[in-house]
């Protein structure tokens, strides 16, 4: 039985009520019962800051204790939206622990490498469907292979539309090697807050400076 995305009914913007000006795109919410928490998209907030981060580029106060009505709200305010890359990974099986052991940890590093079988959201498309939307974001790097094949179709729609793209640095407890690199090279000017951290790299690449 395949794992879906716990947002899966969300994944091309069905429930919007709003034009979405900015696209905010995830990875991999699994649906895995109660180990996985989250409330709505980047709702783990004891190990993710976006919720603290993205209302503070708009010199607003942080929403990570905030609710999922909260959050939407903000959206809606804004006009941005949030979809994953994947909507579902079909040769997972939840009865395995070696795959929910994988599922669980919602390591990017484990889906690339443990499973094989999956069905993503075409962003493009929701791009074509939504042509109010003119800045796009996803939250992590394209080094590796399999990220840099998805992505790179993006990019180069955003680019030929004229459609500010970006990728952030991962508002995840992954990102803290990157941020203890940035505070070993300024020593004079370092950043020991985490999520102050992640603001300033996000500042770099937002929209609105």
């Amino acid at each position: 039985m395949p794992c879906n995305n716990k947002f899966q009914h969300e994944l091309y913007l069905e429930q919007l009520g709003y034009e979405p000006v900015t696209l905010i795109v995830g990875t991999f919410n699994p649906d895995i019962g109660p180990l996985n928490q989250a409330a709505w998209f980047y709702g783990r907030t004891d190990s993710c800051c976006l919720w603290n981060v993205l209302p503070r580029l708009f010199d607003e106060p942080s929403l990570i204790s905030a609710s999922p009505h909260d959050w939407k709200q903000f959206c809606r305010n804004h006009q941005i939206a949030f979809t994953d890359i994947i909507s579902s990974i079909d040769d997972a099986d939840l009865s395995n622990n070696e795959h929910l052991r994988a599922l669980a940890g919602f390591s990017d590093r484990a889906i690339e490498y443990k499973f094989e079988d999956f069905n993503f959201v075409d962003i493009r498309q929701i791009l074509k469907m939504r042509p109010s939307i003119r800045n796009v974001y996803l939250t992590r790097a394209v080094t590796e292979a399999f990220w840099r094949h998805l992505w790179n179709p993006v990019m180069q729609y955003c680019n030929q539309n004229s459609i500010h793209e970006r990728r952030l640095i991962s508002p995840s407890e992954d990102s803290r090697d990157q941020q203890n690199a940035y505070n070993g090279h300024h020593p004079v000017s370092q950043i020991p807050v985490f999520e102050d951290y992640v603001l300033m790299r996000w500042k770099n690449e937002w929209h609105i400076k």
